[in-house]
């Protein structure tokens, strides 16, 4: 793993609570990604999600943007997790007002973060030139009213890397000249997992199985995936009492026994690992969390044979909605946002297959090859100002 640029340790002076920001390389004097909040964060996981936010934002076809990460060990269902985001934040601020753009993951809301950033006079953390660009600080106003808006129900924000994800999943599965109707479970059913459940079978899959952090509900003829968005609770379980009867509830530690052709890891990073990856049965897994593949059980993957979509090719709706809106790509409407999504997530997924088919070599390691990271760029600050004129 190449070395991030800067990692700073944070820990809370209330709680036993402790956070990382990772910043894998500049680009511009910019740098995004994410905060996620669990009691399994760990420093070297958070660096590992740096480098692939690096790696996304090449995919991504961004020019202005390098890759971080922010990570915080502690409970996000914490009567006080709310708090400790907000100190871990605070503690943050020096690298936020110099561009470090900090947003939501698992465990933490984007409204949650916008809100402190607010608190303190920041609308979204920008380097010095942006702030006095006019075109991006349009962007900026066309960003935030569309985390207003909705599609097919749900808030853009909310459905842009899940649908990505099905896109990607799609294309993949079409390359593989697969079965019409296959069937597919999903693991994890926050924003992500849920809009990829739909989109999914918007586009003609069978979501046979869905697991959530308290359990896992199978049916062969496939799940009525609108009804469990409709009334899963504000941690992204289900609701029991709007199951079918014909469905089968079962341990969510049972997610890889269920038969499906396509699975998709949509929570925690390394769920597939040395102890269960033999027990995978899709011929294809595309990667909605990070790094949800552990590397003795990507291992595995690859000599079973089994096609992969990785995570910074599937997953990236999130951040080219914000690239591609910040900074005037796409028309800032909601079905242009989605469309653009779809278009570079086939694009990148199709180019993979292609060039992994072509030479011989897995998808993943093809992978790190076309979206490797070139550009190591200083923090603005550090530029003289006439290099940025």
């Amino acid at each position: 793993m190449l070395k991030p640029y800067i990692v700073v340790e944070w820990n809370d002076t209330e709680t036993d609570a402790k956070g990382w920001l990772a910043v894998h390389n500049f680009v511009k004097g910019y740098t995004g990604g994410g905060t996620r909040m669990h009691p399994t964060v760990t420093r070297e996981e958070v660096e590992r999600l740096a480098e692939a936010m690096a790696y996304k934002y090449v995919a991504c076809e961004s020019e202005t943007t390098g890759g971080c990460k922010a990570g915080i060990a502690y409970d996000y269902k914490a009567p006080d997790a709310y708090a400790v985001l907000r100190r871990f934040l605070i503690a943050m601020m020096p690298y936020i007002d110099i561009g470090v753009s900090l947003g939501s993951d698992l465990g933490t809301k984007y409204e949650d973060v916008l809100k402190i950033f607010n608190e303190f006079g920041i609308d979204i953390p920008l380097t010095k030139s942006m702030k006095q660009n006019p075109n991006v600080l349009q962007g900026i106003k066309d960003f935030d009213e569309l985390l207003t808006t909705k599609i097919d129900g749900l808030f853009l924000n909310d459905v842009v890397t899940g649908y990505g994800v099905a896109f990607s999943a799609d294309e993949a599965w079409k390359f593989k000249n697969g079965k019409g109707g296959a069937r597919v479970v999903i693991q994890g059913f926050g924003c992500v997992g849920a809009s990829c459940a739909l989109k999914m079978s918007q586009l003609g899959y069978k979501v046979v199985g869905i697991s959530d952090a308290a359990l896992l509900v199978t049916c062969e003829e496939g799940l009525d995936v609108q009804t469990l968005i409709d009334h899963k609770n504000m941690y992204g379980e289900m609701d029991k009492a709007f199951f079918e009867p014909h469905y089968d509830v079962r341990p969510n530690t049972e997610w890889l026994d269920i038969d499906c052709d396509i699975l998709i890891p949509s929570a925690l990073e390394d769920v597939i690992h040395i102890s269960n990856a033999k027990s995978v049965k899709a011929s294809l897994i595309v990667e909605a969390a990070n790094i949800p593949l552990s590397s003795e059980g990507d291992e595995i993957i690859r000599q079973r044979g089994i096609d992969v979509v990785n995570d910074f090719v599937a997953n990236l709706g999130a951040i080219r909605f914000y690239d591609a809106v910040i900074f005037g790509l796409v028309k800032p409407n909601p079905q242009a946002v989605v469309d653009d999504i779809e278009k570079l997530c086939r694009k990148n997924t199709y180019h993979l297959f292609t060039q992994a088919k072509k030479q011989k070599k897995y998808q993943r390691e093809v992978a790190y090859e076309i979206f490797k990271p070139t550009i190591s760029d200083l923090p603005e600050y550090a530029v003289p100002s006439e290099a940025l004129s």
